[in-house]
């Protein structure tokens, strides 16, 4: 999958497209659904169901049209029928993803990512810290991806309209804490909210919301280069990173290397 053009500033330099078609693609893509026969139907479910029922609902959908292995062989033609039997011996995806927890831009809805593809993980703004064994989770999540699932890419992706960076933008020095643990979270871009600031002083705060996005994203494929495991795997040539931003807005997705 190759990036596009987001509506960034003038000013900020074009970048490379890392996912160009000559390239390892970002996504292995099956039959495009307008060619076949019978396209997909939108899915819906009756305002009637209760929470629990609305899960179940949705698992049903899910078991009707993707898990089950007579069915996908029937609805996608050549692509592999048995989608779920080789991963019951093991997983090896390719990807890992970070991304913000935001519900309106989950990456394997996005980038039509399969089970086995991407080792998922998802917080405030998406980001991620430098290397501290203090920060169990995320470390323990990078490790496990880089030294025993053996990546051979990691994809930080920005959104639009992120809560997160807009409680990073609003913070002030002298402000009281509004939230137990989302202030000190986002604190982990601190420096690089103040350099969008004053770089972007004429800018609005929706317009320094979206320069800063993007930075958020430099700085985590940054953090990512303290990861003493990361750094081997990149040195050995086995590893890459990329950065993306999803505009949800604009229907865009773009991608680069740092």
């Amino acid at each position: 999958m190759g990036g596009c053009c987001c509506c960034f500033p003038a000013h900020k330099p074009p970048r490379e497209n890392p996912m160009h078609p000559s390239r390892e693609p970002l996504i292995r893509h099956g039959p495009d659904f307008t060619t076949l026969h019978h396209p997909p139907q939108m899915i819906t479910y009756s305002e009637g169901l209760s929470a629990v029922g609305r899960l179940k609902a949705g698992f049903r959908t899910f078991k009707r049209t993707i898990y089950d292995p007579l069915l996908l062989f029937v609805v996608v033609g050549s692509q592999n029928p048995k989608l779920f039997g080789p991963l019951k011996t093991g997983q090896f995806p390719k990807y890992m993803v970070f991304a913000c927890s935001d519900s309106r831009v989950c990456p394997s809805v996005t980038l039509n990512l399969k089970p086995g593809e991407a080792f998922t993980v998802r917080n405030i703004a998406g980001l991620v810290p430098a290397y501290s064994q203090r920060i169990f989770s995320m470390g323990s999540a990078i490790e496990f991806a880089v030294t025993v699932l053996k990546v051979e890419y990691i994809v930080v992706i920005g959104h639009s309209c992120c809560g997160g960076i807009r409680e990073l933008l609003s913070l002030k020095e002298n402000k009281p804490r509004t939230f137990h643990f989302i202030d000190d979270w986002v604190k982990t871009a601190l420096a690089t909210k103040k350099k969008v600031e004053q770089e972007n002083s004429l800018m609005s705060f929706d317009e320094q919301c979206t320069v800063l996005e993007q930075e958020v994203v430099n700085l985590s494929l940054s953090n990512l280069k303290t990861y003493p495991f990361v750094m081997d795997q990149i040195a050995r040539g086995k590893l890459k990173l990329i950065g993306a931003h999803y505009d949800f807005v604009n229907g865009r997705f773009e991608t680069w290397q740092p």
